[in-house]
């Protein structure tokens, strides 16, 4: 556990993980596999969605988390975040939290892209997601849902399976309300360009 000499900002990561579209590209093309944030930050889960430019860029895998102070932060350190040098990340860490300081802790999260297999129907009718993670994301954006569309979203994220759901709901034959209710959020999340039609492609 990092030492009380530094500044100590401690946050929780949950399912999603937010960055700025111009960090995309690198994302894709693995150049950048961290991301470094201000703080203790704790993550919740280990496979979390990331979150760029408006949309989805998709899912993820924490492999590692490290502690350390931004005077501490390295070339390699950079390199692996998408920058050049040391300098030019902390620039970037400036410019993100002007009240950053040399002695403050920063959390390095390293993460890795995954696809989704091809051969689950689930992944192949939602573009390569599954419905719990159609639920999520919807749940982080503002799209035109009833309410009790939103509450089948939110049973489902908790239930983690389409079946699951249909259970909590009543009976297996609820399933067809699921399955309505995440098509109609799938064609609502694509329309809004917050998923696009070829995610399922992605790294």
């Amino acid at each position: 556990m990092p030492s009380r000499r530094g500044r100590l900002r401690r946050v929780y990561l949950g399912r999603h993980l937010m960055v700025k579209g111009k960090y995309i590209p690198t994302i894709l093309q693995r150049e950048k596999t961290t991301t470094i944030r201000w703080g203790i930050v704790i993550p919740k889960y280990k496979e979390i969605i990331i979150h760029g430019g408006g949309h989805v860029i998709g899912k993820a895998i924490i492999e590692d988390v490290e502690y350390k102070k931004v005077k501490d932060l390295t070339h390699k350190d950079a390199i692996r975040d998408g920058f050049s040098s040391k300098a030019e990340l902390l620039n970037e860490l400036k410019s993100m939290y002007p009240k950053i300081k040399k002695n403050d802790y920063v959390t390095i999260i390293r993460f890795r892209l995954v696809k989704l297999a091809e051969n689950e129907d689930e992944a192949a009718i939602y573009h390569g997601f599954r419905p719990a993670d159609i639920a999520r994301i919807a749940l982080r954006y503002e799209i035109p849902l009833s309410k009790e569309e939103r509450e089948i979203l939110r049973l489902l994220t908790k239930a983690g399976s389409l079946r699951r759901a249909a259970k909590e709901l009543g009976g297996l034959e609820k399933r067809r309300l699921v399955r309505r209710v995440i098509r109609k959020t799938l064609d609502l999340l694509l329309k809004q360009g917050i998923l696009s039609s070829d995610s399922s492609d992605q790294p």
